[in-house]
């Protein structure tokens, strides 16, 4: 689904349009944007076509992240006042929705142009970022562009990822034209970075269950969560001619761990997920020699996410198996103070927390003062084609975002 845009401004309903084919499935309408793919080339040249079509200056930093300044981010730093930043991504999961990241990048450059509109001229520095591979869909670690940039994730081991096809990060970086290299992270533009405010479709049903009519919430924190990777191992062999008791199939142990994962989550009051699974030899008429799989784990308290973790780790090592930590995000409160500052900016909207990641939350634990805003999804669903926001509901994110910018970038209509 996308927006109805007849009553969207041009610059909103014409970035929309411009986007809704890239990575679209023709038959579920889903989205297939991944990591330094084809599709991943086409959305870099949209995002800078639109950066450039405004006269703003952009930049790469090492790990490929793209930057769009609408004023001089060094010297306001060098004057003690960083800039304001504001986007998100234009990646997504497999087959996942056309809102989930796009709609903060759209909605920044829309609320750039509101301020244009206005006659506004900020006191700092305005900036608008693409972040790359926040999904983590190819390489299995989400938002590896702003872990490699804050050095949250090193270079060498995200050069080392690999992707379904074996294919490791640092190929896929050269295949696109880029240096492996040069991969790593980037002070200089963290730096730059004074505030940084992150629009993002609501994954979930909060605003809608709220009697009143309120599109807009600011958040509040992100849950503690992480990946892991589950290795069972067993003994290929001929799925019609080999006995029961004389099997040594891997995908009873993996079976067992996602039955694990369910029970643990229920037992602790947190949720899990195995959502992909690579089988070998991969034949219908094969008994596994070796299945993995990656679990997702989240919840409100680290413990409680820990012990679901430690429970599945025991049923896998009865099996002679292998967990191992993919990536790990502690529980990530954005700045208290500014997003009160932004919720009475706003006319006392809700704060909410949320249980999905961001790249909002990777800058957060930098030190970075961070803050999100979440657009209402009436259908509450997200990381699938039956993601959807309204326009009307999204045109109120561009409002809401182009306030809280005018307040943060100071400045003002001239008289």
């Amino acid at each position: 689904m996308t927006p109805r845009t007849e009553e969207a401004p041009v610059t909103f309903s014409a970035m929309w349009r411009d986007l809704t084919p890239v990575g679209r499935d023709g038959k579920s309408g889903g989205y297939h944007r991944f990591a330094w793919t084809r599709e991943d080339h086409t959305l870099r040249e949209w995002f800078e076509g639109e950066a450039r079509r405004r006269g703003l200056d952009v930049t790469v930093d090492r790990v490929g992240n793209q930057w769009a300044w609408w004023g001089d981010p060094d010297g306001a730093l060098a004057a003690g006042r960083p800039g304001i930043v504001t986007g998100s991504h234009l990646d997504s999961v497999p087959d996942g929705g056309a809102f989930d990241g796009p709609l903060g990048v759209v909605s920044a450059f829309a609320a750039l142009d509101a301020l244009r509109d206005r006659g506004f001229e900020p006191d700092r520095p305005i900036g608008i970022v693409n972040f790359v591979d926040e999904e983590g869909a190819r390489f299995g670690v989400a938002c590896a562009g702003s872990r490699v940039l804050t050095g949250a994730m090193t270079a060498d081991r995200a050069r080392s990822l690999t992707d379904s096809d074996g294919l490791s990060m640092a190929e896929a970086l050269t295949a696109a034209g880029r240096s492996a290299e040069d991969l790593g992270p980037d002070s200089e533009t963290v730096r730059r970075i004074g505030t940084f405010v992150e629009l993002h479709v609501e994954q979930g049903r909060h605003l809608s269950a709220l009697d009143e009519n309120v599109p807009v919430a600011v958040g509040s924190d992100i849950w503690p969560h992480g990946r892991w990777r589950i290795r069972t191992l067993g003994e290929a062999n001929h799925a019609g001619t080999t006995r029961l008791e004389d099997r040594e199939d891997a995908m009873l142990g993996f079976a067992a761990a996602v039955i694990a994962a369910r029970r643990a989550a229920e037992s602790h009051g947190c949720v899990a997920t195995v959502g992909k699974v690579a089988v070998t030899p991969g034949g219908v008429n094969a008994i596994p020699s070796e299945v993995t799989g990656w679990l997702d784990a989240r919840g409100a308290d680290e413990a409680a996410v820990r012990a679901v973790v430690a429970d599945v780790t025991e049923v896998v090592d009865d099996f002679g198996g292998l967990v191992v930590e993919d990536s790990w995000t502690g529980s990530t409160p954005f700045d208290p103070g500014l997003a009160r500052r932004i919720a009475t900016r706003l006319g006392g909207i809700p704060v909410i927390g949320t249980g999905a990641g961001h790249d909002a939350g990777i800058l957060a634990n930098a030190g970075v003062p961070t803050a999100m805003l979440f657009v209402r999804n009436p259908t509450g669903i997200s990381h699938s084609p039956e993601e959807f926001a309204t326009s009307e509901d999204c045109l109120a994110g561009v409002d809401a975002l182009a306030s809280v910018l005018t307040d943060l970038a100071g400045g003002g209509a001239p008289s």
